[in-house]
Parts: C-alpha cells; structure tokens; sequence
C-alpha cells in the first residue's frame, strides 16, 4: 500500500489531461475522493504486485466515466501519466470503460451495470475456496446500477455465506430510480452486512469506515455525494 500526503492535490491536473466527448465526467468526479481513499490508505496493492496471488482486488463496477479511475492509477504508478491525453483515443488502453487486459492493476472489464457486485462475490468465494484469507475484495457501485437485479440476489447471497473479506463502496447521489425503504444501507443491513454511511468527500470518514472490524459480515459503506446530472 502507498501512502502520500500530496498525491491527491495532483489529481485535479491529471484529470485535466484527460479531454474530449466524455458524457459521464460526473460520474467520474462523484468517485474521485472514495476511489483516492482505497488507493491511498486501504487497499493492499502496488504497481509491481498487479499478479500477486495475495493482492486485494478492487472492481469498479460504476465503470462508465473513469476519468478518476485513471488519475488515481496514474498517481499510484500504475500507469504513466503521459498516456492520459490519449484516453478514449482508437490507440490508447484507456478507454471509456476500463480494460483488464490493457490496462495494468484493473481487475475487471466494467460494462453493463450490474455486473461488479456479482463478480465480488465469485471472486470472494474463489478466494476463501483457495485457502486465501488475507486479501480483501473491494468492489464500488453506484446507487442507480443497485436497481439491477443480478445485484439483489449478489447482496443476498454474501450475507449468507458470511463473505467477510468483501466490501462494497456505494456512491449514492440519489440518482436510483426506485430507492430502497429506510435507505441503502438498510438494504444491506437486512440481509447480514455490516453498513456504515458517510460523507463521500471526506477522506477520514471513508477510511474509517473502510477499515472497521465486521467480523464474520461482509461490510457495505455508502458514500453520499452531491446528486449530479448523467451520474449513475
């Protein structure tokens, strides 16, 4: 894990760099500050572990608009700077969704919505099935994507099997359609997680939050950000 006491202030450069027809820039400033969190202070990975069997893994499945994405991954080192002006471009590897086998320390290709909590909890399972108890599976969605039902039963199925080592970051700008009765961390609360809802901006809320003891539970933290338009 690497830590910095100025990284983030070169965020706001690097997410400069990175121009052109981007429709979901919101959606990339509402993950900026809980996607600089994990990197900065939870996550156990590193540019030169991006294949250590022991590594956390962290999937984006708010995947569309990864702007943030890329610019935490470039302050981290995971992939040059100079390549952001490129993003989106026909020859570039970064593209308006992230790619797993282009792009180092991403985990998995983010598409449709729905699809990140569900591969958490496989890649959750297929951890503790291997003996491996120690990496921690992180997985960030956003409020609107929890409207898919792939990600219900995903929800369902890790409070059963008590899924501890997985974590799931919920980027809530009150975008869903539907809404869940007495809130989102009620959602998960009902069906055996572990919750905590915090302020999406503040760093040492998140950390907190991220880094508190839930035995036995898997653990949801909601990060309540500004409800911006295209921000799902």
């Amino acid at each position: 894990m690497t830590t910095s006491t100025t990284g983030y202030a070169a965020l706001g450069p690097l997410l400069s760099a990175m121009t052109g027809d981007e429709k979901h820039s919101a959606a990339a400033t509402s993950t900026l500050d809980v996607l600089w969190v994990l990197y900065d202070r939870v996550l156990d990975v590193a540019p030169d572990r991006v294949d250590d069997p022991d590594r956390d893994r962290f999937l984006l499945s708010k995947g569309h608009g990864p702007m943030a994405y890329y610019a935490v991954l470039a302050e981290k080192g995971f992939v040059p700077p100079e390549i952001l002006g490129r993003w989106g471009g026909f020859d570039s590897p970064l593209g308006f969704h992230p790619d797993r086998v282009l792009v180092p320390g991403v985990e998995i290709g983010s598409g449709s919505l729905g699809h990140g909590l569900p591969l958490a909890v496989g890649t959750a399972l297929g951890l503790r099935a291997r003996g491996r108890h120690r990496p921690r599976v992180v997985v960030l969605v956003g409020d609107a994507e929890l409207d898919e039902g792939s990600n219900h039963e995903a929800i369902a199925v890790a409070g059963r099997f008590g899924l501890e080592r997985l974590t799931t970051v919920a980027v809530d700008n009150r975008s869903a359609s539907h809404g869940w009765p007495g809130g989102l961390a009620e959602r998960f609360a009902r069906e055996g997680w572990a919750t905590a809802t915090v302020d999406g901006r503040d760093h040492d809320a998140l950390a907190t939050a991220l880094l508190a003891e839930h035995p036995g539970r898997p653990l949801a933290v909601v990060a309540e950000v500004e409800s911006e338009e295209d921000d799902r």
